[in-house]
């Protein structure tokens, strides 16, 4: 007799149906799992034995061939267990009641309990697409799966639990999700415990409103690292939309937390400087997410920049252009979106001094030099905003006044980007960062004295063409902060500082 039990799948962030299929006929005692499985797939057979015998159930005695369709994609990871061992009993004649419209995923343990898997959420969201009415899943990934409304969940802690259910002896109550009680604040670090450092600020309140990338430079101390942990509280509200899409990968890499499984304040990554080019893009035979995807509608934080490998900064630059990074292996093809703010902090030299008013720098020129050219043109072509981040002054550092909270900063920055979303609701994007060449001659429009300004600009700085286009669209973000639909002198004239530690620095790095 042939039995069917639905599961899912995973293919990158989207997910499949998964046919589960045993037949189990008269000859030799044998156990066999088709349909394209990897290692962790066929392991199942020995999960499923000692479970289905550890909980009293009667495991066959003849050939089990097990055909996980569609046949022609990989099949990884433990989550088919559930599926195999329903559908041996239901085609041994142990159960018989109908599972047409129900979906089961889980990791069993050899005494027969439930253990969680990753990309739950992928899998409920394509569950209820193809319109099926219930979904069992470890008791561990509920709360996740119950995020996808139009979908009965069934918390399962074990097999006993699931089976009583089943034979209506004693129901599960179906797991429901609390927004309002997730959505309430993290204690996030404030920016009113900064003290001093006004146009750094001032500039990350720009590229928190714009969604702009971000270079901090100054000495060691100065406070960049600082500032870029509490960018996080300023920045916009996330969407709902954001919220399931960012789950969405974090559930994939299993970098979901049971107490917290919707992601609603936007991700802050700090990868170490010695993360290779394959985890921050991504990696793995079935590629999985890397740093760069785990910080998509959030920030991608790269201390002491200069000290990442030469192939991990410049595996960057693709991705922060399109937002997309697509990676290439033997089993396939996946593309992740990583749509972040890119916000990098660094010396600028070995011993952090040169250029300082404090301290003097002891490093070479030709030191300076060869430090400063780590960082490729190219990828600080695609750095909005180079503040230089000088050393705190006493008197600001001992003052008892507290800066402006990150709530009021906040309160500017999400009013900039209703702006940006009205303004871009029929453009496909939400943020100024995003704006195509089309879409810059549309949408920032300049006055005649900001557009001679920025002429100027250009031609006695040398810069590029890219560097032009990101200088519009950081002007664009603070005219916004300035609720101007025009363009003018001064949000130009402020884009353009932001763009001055090319020539301070680099210049004489060439």
């Amino acid at each position: 007799m042939v039995a069917i039990v639905n599961s899912m799948g995973l293919f990158g962030l989207d997910a499949f149906e998964i046919k589960t299929e045993a037949d189990i006929s008269t000859g030799m005692p044998s156990f066999d799992i088709v349909g394209l499985p990897d290692v962790s797939v066929k392991e199942s057979r020995d999960r499923v034995r000692a479970a289905m015998r550890n909980c009293g159930f009667d495991f066959p005695t003849g050939r089990i061939i097990i055909n996980l369709a569609p046949a022609d994609i990989r099949k990884e990871g433990p989550l088919y267990d559930l599926p195999i061992l329903m559908a041996i009993l239901k085609s041994s004649g142990q159960i018989s009641m109908k599972l047409d419209d129900s979906i089961f995923l889980g990791e069993l343990s050899l005494s027969g309990e439930l253990r969680a898997v990753n990309g739950i959420l992928p899998m409920t969201i394509k569950a209820r697409e193809c319109g099926y009415k219930k979904i069992y899943v470890p008791a561990a990934n509920a709360f996740e799966a119950a995020v996808v409304h139009g979908i009965e969940v069934y918390a399962v802690d074990k097999l006993d639990t699931l089976f009583l259910h089943l034979s209506d002896f004693k129901k599960i109550t179906p797991s429901v999700y609390d927004y309002e009680k997730q959505l309430t604040s993290d204690n996030l670090p404030d920016f009113s415990q900064v003290k001093g450092q006004q146009q750094a600020k001032r500039a990350m309140e720009i590229a928190a409103a714009g969604g702009h990338n971000i270079l901090l430079i100054g000495s060691p101390g100065s406070g960049k690292s600082m500032l870029a942990k509490r960018l996080p509280s300023i920045l916009p509200d996330m969407t709902v939309d954001e919220m399931i899409e960012t789950t969405k990968i974090h559930s994939i890499a299993g970098a979901l937390s049971s107490d917290a499984p919707l992601i609603t304040h936007r991700p802050f990554r700090s990868p170490h400087h010695t993360v290779s080019a394959a985890a921050l893009s991504g990696g793995g035979s079935i590629p999985k997410p890397g740093e760069i995807s785990l910080a998509h509608n959030g920030v991608l934080f790269l201390d002491e920049l200069p000290e990442f490998s030469r192939a991990a900064t410049e595996a960057l630059r693709q991705p922060i252009e399109d937002g997309v990074v697509t990676i290439s292996r033997v089993h396939g093809t996946l593309s992740y979106p990583c749509t972040m703010m890119v916000v990098a902090a660094m010396n600028p030299c070995p011993c952090g001094n040169f250029g300082s008013p404090v301290k003097k720098c002891i490093c070479s020129q030709q030191a300076v030099n060869r430090y400063l050219s780590k960082v490729s043109g190219p990828l600080l072509d695609r750095l909005d905003l180079h503040i230089e981040v000088p050393p705190v002054d006493f008197n600001d550092l001992s003052s008892k006044e507290t800066g402006e909270s990150s709530e009021q900063i906040r309160a500017r920055v999400n009013a900039a980007r209703r702006i940006q979303l009205e303004r871009y609701k029929d453009d496909g994007i939400i943020c100024n960062a995003r704006l195509t060449p089309s879409l810059l001659r549309k949408y920032c429009v300049m006055d005649e004295k900001a557009e001679n300004l920025l002429k100027n600009a250009f031609e006695r700085m040398g810069l590029s063409a890219r560097a032009y286009d990101r200088i519009l669209k950081v002007a664009r973000t603070i005219a916004d902060l300035d609720n101007r639909e025009i363009i003018g002198f001064k949000h130009i004239g402020e884009a353009v500082q932001y763009r001055g530690l090319d020539e301070k620095y680099w210049s004489k790095s060439k």
